[in-house]
């Protein structure tokens, strides 16, 4: 219905409106009408494709609407704080840099968003850096990487679009990125400890957060025990075929939290904060779902695969470009992951490539560089360890090193799947 040229100079429209610090919702369904109109489309049409695109992301926005419950219960009730200072804890300074990366790995995985993760393990971090003397770079990328390799085995927004776009199961989208997972905690690792060891590295001195002294914390059973109830419900369809959806088992998790904490009479204000982290995430899958509508209906399917055919590269080399490509544009894992996937699921199930491995390259692809400036992770990642833009700036390199990594693998473990 639509050109080629016309969706992607949509997507650039709202590109560089996001970049001039427009709201990223509204950016993107003025980019969305832009290049329906560009692309040849009338307005009839243009707004016809962008409610369809809409309506495709409504799934999605009610699961994460849902895991809003979740979210405000392991931040709220201190059980994300919790799992990430035993961890620390039992690791000590020696490998301070490993356990930063591993708590924060298993904090996002769990549910809660990425930058909340970072944001979470911060003072923790901090506070252990100090005493190991380590520069506030290599914690801070220590906690991104962690953070994207948790992020790819969650029940995160990203996972949940990407999972209802290919129409499979949650688990098994979380269950195919384990290994690219391990294999991008490792090269976190890595980077993170060649960095430390480089004279005068450190950056900026921050503060003790009063989060990182806190002292009514829950137990580190307690705190699992809500993520292990939506693991199990989730794991239900799998294991005895019963099916739970993601919009009972996320919640029920976070009521189980609440309840085993102490934090029961805390429920709704619990609540509220999580919906209060979520929304705009919702909000920005339905202005994501306009443009997603535009690109869907448009020759950039078809000119995708003749240039990868031109490239001599294979067709299910799509699913990490685009996942890439898209993440990029929009500086956001959910949005690039989204787009990418509502975009090309069908022309790479038709193709032959299995829809699970698809999911998988998408969702690691959108890791790559998903932080760049124009969005939102960048300057709260920065901010949670009192980073100039400057040396933000800098780790990009490093960051994107890791999301390459589990792109990698993941790409590795599809071609030999099939």
């Amino acid at each position: 219905m639509f050109t080629t040229y016309g969706a992607l100079i949509g997507l650039a429209i709202a590109i560089f409106l996001i970049i001039r610090k427009a709201t990223p919702a509204y950016a993107l369904i003025f980019g969305a009408l832009a290049g329906g109109l560009i692309g040849g489309g009338g307005l009839t049409d243009t707004v016809a494709a962008m409610i369809d695109g809409t309506k495709a992301m409504m799934p999605s926005v009610l699961r994460i609407l849902a895991s809003g419950v979740l979210v405000g219960a392991l931040v709220k009730t201190g059980s994300a704080a919790k799992i990430a200072d035993a961890i620390v804890g039992a690791l000590g300074a020696r490998f301070a840099l490993t356990a930063v990366a591993l708590s924060t790995m298993i904090v996002c995985a769990v549910g809660v968003f990425i930058d909340i993760a970072v944001i979470t393990v911060a003072p923790v971090a901090l506070a252990v850096g100090r005493k190991a003397k380590l520069p506030v770079s290599a914690l801070l990328v220590a906690m991104i990487g962690g953070g994207k390799a948790g992020n790819i085995i969650s029940p995160n927004p990203n996972t949940i679009a990407a999972a209802d776009a290919f129409k499979i199961e949650l688990t098994s989208l979380m269950g195919a990125n384990i290994i690219p997972a391990i294999a991008a905690l490792v090269v976190t690792i890595l980077i993170s400890t060649i960095m430390a060891r480089r004279a005068g590295d450190v950056t900026t001195e921050v503060a003790e957060d009063d989060a990182a002294s806190a002292t009514d914390l829950p137990s580190f059973m307690q705190a699992v025990i809500g993520p292990l109830t939506v693991v199990v419900l989730l794991a239900l369809r799998p294991l005895c075929g019963i099916a739970v959806d993601p919009l009972v088992a996320l919640p029920v998790g976070g009521l189980v939290c609440n309840l085993v904490t102490g934090k029961w009479r805390d429920t709704v204000a619990n609540s509220e904060f999580g919906l209060s982290k979520v929304i705009g995430v919702s909000i920005l899958l339905i202005g994501t779902g306009t443009i997603a509508g535009i690109v869907k209906d448009s020759g950039l399917n078809q000119d995708m695969i003749a240039l990868l055919g031109a490239l001599h590269l294979p067709t299910m080399a799509l699913a990490p470009v685009s996942g890439f490509l898209m993440a990029g544009a929009t500086a956001s894992t959910t949005a690039g992951a989204t787009i990418a996937s509502q975009t090309f699921s069908g022309t790479l199930v038709s193709a032959g490539v299995p829809a699970l491995a698809s999911a998988a390259m998408i969702h690691a692809g959108a890791t790559i560089i998903d932080s760049l400036p124009h969005g939102s992770f960048f300057h709260a990642t920065g901010g949670a360890v009192g980073m100039s833009v400057k040396d933000r700036l800098k780790l990009i390199p490093y960051e994107a090193a890791v999301g390459l990594t589990s792109t990698i693998v993941a790409v590795v473990l599809a071609a030999c799947a099939r």
